[in-house]
């Protein structure tokens, strides 16, 4: 098979969906790795590196699209890439479909095999393509949370942790997942009081056993929901629905009764937002104030982390891109039902029922 990696090219996205291991690895397998010169530079990552590993540079994307029977990217493909998409092919990335209805189209309109990293389960049922970026993420959203706090970046000049004498920041996780318990874990280690919120009970269970004292567990419902928003300094949303759209917790009227600069981190945003008022941003334009509310909304997350993220996704990718390579994805997929949810669209056909209920569209089966 001719397997091809293109360059991200979705703003200040860093991240290369293979690392030389990988071109290595599939190239010692009679597979054909194109690579497009410069695409692991973000990572810190040289064309000759891939180059002594068996991938062929090519300086041209689409190039790449043009050959390759299957693309490996990290970002869903973006508008200039659509016309590249070519009927039969397999693409290989995160899609995130029920945020974008267009991206949605054009895919089912291109005949591609759409088979996205976020709906692929294991045998355990969990996300484990999902699980590294979720991972980045939450952490992640701490450190932008707490930058953001500051006053010259129109927060309320709050320091996370305190100091002797002064209250520690006030934190609400929407959200106990992988992104909710990373997040909930450091901001609690900058010594911040933080309340996690989630409709699963024994997910709560357990995190009020692992977490520290100043980490406190509330079942999500409107109410717990507003009184912890209004009481905080510090937002973090992390809702998932795998494959659909994050449901709104926080409405449009609850920001004019928060904390004048307070901020909101919605990690959600891939999925559509799980507030309101958010809407995408990038990492060089990453917030903008509702109501005196600062919104950080950047969809790429750990692009700005581009070394750690790409050794943590490629960890988790790689033996699916070996299987997909060496057997074909169909077989793949009949053989194991976690794969086969991983399968978004097939030739045209939404085979996603997530994505299919989302936009009110046809659902078929593989």
């Amino acid at each position: 098979m001719i397997v091809g990696v293109p360059k991200e090219i979705k703003s200040d996205e860093y991240r290369v969906a293979m690392l030389p291991v990988g071109a290595e690895e599939l190239t010692t397998a009679g597979h054909t790795v194109l690579f497009e010169s410069g695409a692991g530079l973000g990572s810190g990552i040289s064309d000759a590196q891939y180059s002594a590993a068996g991938a062929t540079i090519v300086e041209s994307a689409a190039t790449i699209w043009g050959r390759a029977e299957m693309i490996v990217k990290v970002k869903e493909p973006q508008r200039a890439e659509w016309p590249l998409m070519r009927p039969e092919q397999i693409l290989f990335t995160y899609f995130h479909f029920a945020a974008d209805e267009a991206l949605t189209q054009a895919v089912i309109k291109s005949r591609i095999t759409a088979i996205a990293y976020e709906t692929i389960r294991d045998a355990k049922g969990t996300l484990p393509l999902l699980t590294p970026m979720s991972e980045v993420a939450g952490r992640m959203s701490i450190q932008e949370g707490a930058k953001y706090l500051e006053r010259p970046q129109e927060g309320r000049g709050i320091l996370l942790a305190g100091v002797p004498g002064v209250a520690p920041a006030e934190v609400a996780v929407l959200g106990g997942g992988i992104v909710g318990s990373n997040a909930a874990r450091v901001a609690a280690g900058l010594g911040a009081n933080v309340r996690i919120l989630d409709i699963n009970l024994d997910r709560l269970r357990y995190l009020d056993d692992i977490m520290p004292p100043n980490v406190t567990t509330l079942y999500s419902d409107r109410h717990t929901i507003l009184e912890s928003v209004l009481a905080a300094d510090l937002v973090i949303g992390a809702i998932l629905i795998t494959g659909a759209r994050a449901p709104r917790l926080v409405r449009r009227q609850d920001l004019a009764r928060m904390k004048h600069g307070a901020v909101i981190v919605d990690v959600a945003i891939d999925q559509g937002g799980c507030i309101e008022t958010s809407r995408p941003t990038t990492h060089r334009e990453p917030t903008y104030v509702v109501d005196g509310v600062v919104h950080y909304c950047v969809t790429n997350m750990p692009g700005a982390v581009g070394r750690t993220s790409t050794y943590a996704l490629n960890n988790v990718t790689l033996p699916y891109v070996l299987q997909f390579a060496n057997h074909g994805w169909q077989d793949v997929a009949k053989t194991n039902p976690g794969i086969a949810e991983g399968v978004n669209v097939d030739r045209g056909r939404v085979t996603n029922k997530a994505v299919a209920t989302t936009f009110g569209l046809s659902l078929a089966s593989l």
